[in-house]
């Protein structure tokens, strides 16, 4: 599951880092090329929402190989798009693979081992997440300036091909579980927003996401016109920033106990700030670079923690939370990335950097307001 985490994660974002020469190839603007993000979030939001219920009694390995098989025809339609209208196909596609994937994860986690071990289980899961922000922008960045961003993308279809036969011969057999009541039908996600916990919660992580990906999708266009690196400066600030997130992820667990909606908190604060400080010291490459690893410390961490809270929101009806969760984050990435991209084109990178902040300050007042359950801090943490 890891492994596949690692490989979805490179295959949804590995526009961010490719953004200037896919806007180049296919004739658009930057921005309608970030536009890759918001489309395969759209359609990860459509099959999360649904996937637990169409699903129905079909083994979830098999549905996992399924979901797995179509990243590397994603990869391929990308790689091979002709024109604009294809490339936003292979993304639509992807979006399928991320929404079906991340809604099923917390669930067989929680099938794969002991009730004790789910809050590892989900961190190592989400390692191969972690992992993937550390190698997928600057190896695409670089593969970019090597082999083109078509070949980047296509070097994603044997990734894909690896990790089936990985999840074919270790994955057991998981035949669907018994569900709640009304769990089978299409609408019964939505049910779960009568828990005012569950509304805020969502409402917090959905700001906060889109306020992320706001800035982080047009990063490699602010380092380009902005703070003037060169492709291999480029890629060298974006491995520090993803190895800063890969430590963060490391290091929340120890932040969740200490304390976790202080820390669920104060990760969007940190992150505000860092997003204004980027357009006051965006001509200074010394002082982008710290800024960036910051980001990346914080907000590869947000996650994990995030989905601690699912898991201990959901414990019986982890698909079809899951499920809205993914929903809920993937139409945040959306409409954070249409908007940042709409700002940035018009208006220039001050006002998507801005609107970042300001979100993710909205976030923290959110989060601040929600309430751990009694007794469940520590499951969370």
């Amino acid at each position: 599951m890891s492994v596949c985490a690692f490989a979805l994660v490179a295959s949804e974002f590995m526009p961010v880092s490719l953004l200037t020469p896919i806007a180049h190839n296919l004739g658009v603007t930057e921005g309608m090329a970030g536009q890759g993000i918001a489309i395969s979030g759209a359609f990860a939001v459509v099959t999360s929402l649904f996937i637990a219920a169409l699903a129905g009694s079909l083994n979830r390995k098999t549905l996992l190989l399924g979901l797995t098989a179509a990243m590397g025809v994603s990869g391929a339609i990308v790689a091979l798009a002709p024109n604009y209208a294809v490339y936003l196909l292979g993304r639509a596609l992807i979006g399928v693979v991320i929404g079906g994937f991340w809604s099923m994860s917390a669930a067989t986690a929680i099938r794969l081992v002991p009730a004790a071990e789910v809050p590892r289980a989900l961190a190592i899961l989400n390692g191969g997440n972690a992992l993937a922000t550390v190698v997928a922008a600057p190896l695409g960045a670089y593969l970019g300036a090597v082999i083109g961003w078509r070949g980047a993308f296509l070097g994603l279809v044997p990734v894909a091909a690896v990790t089936l036969a990985w999840q074919w011969f270790t994955l057991p057999s998981m035949p669907a579980a018994v569900r709640p009541a009304g769990a089978g039908n299409a609408l019964h996600v939505f049910r779960l927003f009568k828990r005012s916990e569950v509304a805020l919660g969502m409402a917090a992580s959905s700001i906060f996401f889109m306020g992320q990906f706001a800035l982080f999708t047009y990063v490699r266009p602010f380092l380009e016109t902005v703070t003037r690196v060169s492709v291999p400066t480029l890629s060298i600030i974006l491995l520090a920033t993803g190895a800063a997130g890969f430590l963060g992820t490391v290091l929340i667990g120890r932040a969740l106990r200490w304390g976790f909606y202080r820390t669920l908190t104060g990760i969007p604060l940190l992150m505000a700030v860092i997003a204004l400080a980027l357009t006051a010291f965006g001509s200074s490459v010394a002082a982008v670079a710290v800024l960036l690893a910051l980001w990346g410390l914080s907000g590869t961490a947000a996650p994990v923690g995030w989905w601690a809270w699912v898991a201990r929101t959901f414990p019986h009806d982890a698909e079809a939370g899951g499920g809205l969760f993914v929903a809920v984050v993937q139409l945040a990435i959306a409409l954070g990335s249409t908007v940042g991209g709409l700002l940035f084109d018009q208006y220039g990178y001050e006002s998507a950097f801005v609107a970042s902040a300001v979100l993710l300050l909205l976030s923290a007042v959110l989060t601040a307001g929600v309430r751990p359950a009694p007794g469940k801090l520590a499951a969370a943490a």
